[in-house]
């Protein structure tokens, strides 16, 4: 597997969710890197600015799909910059308020790590035991990434092996192509 290259001692593990259609694995694959833009939730940017960090490893995981669920691994390459979708005046995520000097939105670059060779569908994740705690089950969350304990990450990565019975519910949708940010790359549309 392509993970034994990262060492997992000092990483702290995330959940990043997007639309497939909006910006999927296979577009995170296709491009290899891009910015998780987007992010209008205070509790997320700050998950972002204070506690991610480069090395840090993810699940990109389709939301808003059918079926949802867990679609491969990401890992953090940049934290803590300037989300330019809140300067442009034709962006979704524009925020007139926020000012360049000290800008309010911020979002992180992801690269590709690994496809998962089964898609984990949200029933899947939902029925398993060891990921009962995991912050996206609770009720009236929908914050657009969440943290991981590494024993989540880690069980998560199994089914996505085909390990533990993950089976496909369905077929993982292609996302659309990327809509380009400001270096002309795929750029990620975050939930608000």
């Amino acid at each position: 597997m392509h993970f034994a290259r990262y060492s997992l001692r000092m990483a702290r593990f995330w959940l990043l969710k997007c639309e497939p259609d909006v910006y999927s694995i296979d577009d995170l694959a296709r491009d290899g890197r891009t910015g998780w833009d987007g992010v209008r939730n205070y509790q997320v940017r700050n998950f972002m600015r204070d506690d991610m960090k480069v090395g840090d490893l993810g699940i990109f995981y389709h939301s808003n799909a059918e079926p949802p669920g867990a679609a491969g691994v990401v890992r953090i390459e940049r934290t803590g910059v300037a989300d330019l979708t809140q300067f442009d005046p034709k962006s979704d995520y524009h925020d007139p308020k926020s000012q360049r000097e000290a800008p309010t939105w911020l979002m992180c670059e992801v690269s590709f790590v690994e496809r998962f060779k089964e898609f984990v569908a949200l029933e899947t994740l939902r029925s398993d035991a060891a990921l009962a705690s995991l912050l996206i089950f609770r009720r009236g969350n929908r914050l657009s990434i969440t943290p991981l304990e590494q024993a989540e990450f880690e069980r998560i990565r199994v089914l996505g092996a085909g390990g533990g019975g993950a089976g496909r519910a369905g077929t993982v949708q292609k996302g659309a192509a990327a809509k380009p940010n400001s270096r002309g790359k795929g750029s990620i549309r975050a939930a608000k």
